[in-house]
């Protein structure tokens, strides 16, 4: 018979792997649906409602977060001018880190005949890999059949192409480690950081976003001065982010965060750089969840940021 130790140890493992399969391999994809162009009779009005149509079809699958639609337009209108002068690639990209979004779709929808033409683009925003769908429908009074059709043609290719669409997953380790060789030799400048934290209806009392900074950043060679040190520090990196439910998924559940971050050298004042980032997590817990999507936040940021900070 089996020793008493080895059998707890069994059923402990047993009734953890459901959970360490979803810590490590996460399988949904963020998918943000834009309102699909239309200029033709009679089917001008069809562009907003076969997105939502579409939109509302994504949703109910397992492994697919889909942005708000209504998230979707607020955001657009804060950065629509940043899009101004960017290629289609740079748009992608940025839009999806605006979004939180690893995939975008979007079209358009066109007479052809008698019939009502839906064309769908498919856009990876970490690889700018493009697929496209196609869809025809012969009743003009009703978008209900062509939004159906095609959108379970997007749904077979984002699971089809899934290794395509989204950048190959590394770990927070490897993360680091390419963060660090990426990063030139030399004197590296000391560094306060002072970001504010807040999950939308709960009070942030120990900041995730801030504790990823520190992290990275002793990671990378800089020396930190926290909110205890007294002596001035060259940079200070200061900030705000927060956190929100997303949505729920069997068990789990998607929080979003969002990161913005102005680094100014503290004696002069002078700004050095500011920027932002938007992140999404899932896990069993909600606070957890919301944690984990702003040290993403944060990680993603460092990798951009820390390079322009040493000489």
């Amino acid at each position: 018979m089996m020793p008493l130790v080895q059998r707890l140890t069994l059923f402990v493992a047993a009734a953890l792997l459901p959970w360490t399969m979803v810590a490590a391999t996460p399988p949904w994809l963020t998918v943000a649906v834009f309102d699909f162009e239309s200029k033709d009779e009679p089917s001008n009005s069809w562009g907003a409602k076969i997105a939502s149509l579409v939109h509302a079809q994504l949703s109910t699958d397992p492994e697919l977060i889909t942005v708000e639609r209504a998230e979707i337009a607020k955001i657009l209108s804060e950065h629509e001018l940043g899009l101004l002068g960017v290629t289609a690639s740079d748009a992608s990209a940025k839009t999806g880190q605006w979004l939180g979004a690893k995939v975008l779709v979007t079209g358009r929808t066109f007479k052809a005949g008698n019939q009502t033409v839906v064309v769908a683009k498919i856009i990876g925003t970490e690889t700018s890999r493009v697929y496209g769908e196609l869809a025809k429908s012969e009743r003009d009074d009703d978008p209900t059949v062509v939004s159906e059709k095609i959108a379970r043609k997007i749904l077979r290719t984002l699971h089809e192409k899934h290794e395509t669409l989204v950048a190959p997953v590394r770990s927070e380790e490897q993360r680091l480690e390419s963060l660090v060789r990426s990063l030139k030799n030399g004197p590296r400048p000391t560094v306060a950081v002072r970001i504010s934290e807040n999950h939308i209806g709960a009070p942030a009392t120990d900041p995730a976003a801030e504790t990823e900074w520190i992290r990275v950043l002793q990671r990378a060679g800089f020396t930190v001065h926290d909110r205890q040190s007294k002596e001035p520090a060259d940079l200070t990196l200061g900030g705000e982010a927060f956190s929100a439910f997303g949505l729920r998924k069997g068990n789990l559940v998607a929080c979003r965060a969002r990161l913005e971050i102005r680094i100014h050298e503290t004696r002069s004042g002078r700004l050095r750089l500011a920027d932002r980032q938007t992140s999404v997590a899932l896990d069993i817990a909600e606070p957890i969840a919301a944690k984990a999507a702003l040290q993403e936040a944060a990680l993603t940021l460092a990798e951009r940021v820390l390079p322009r900070l040493t000489p």
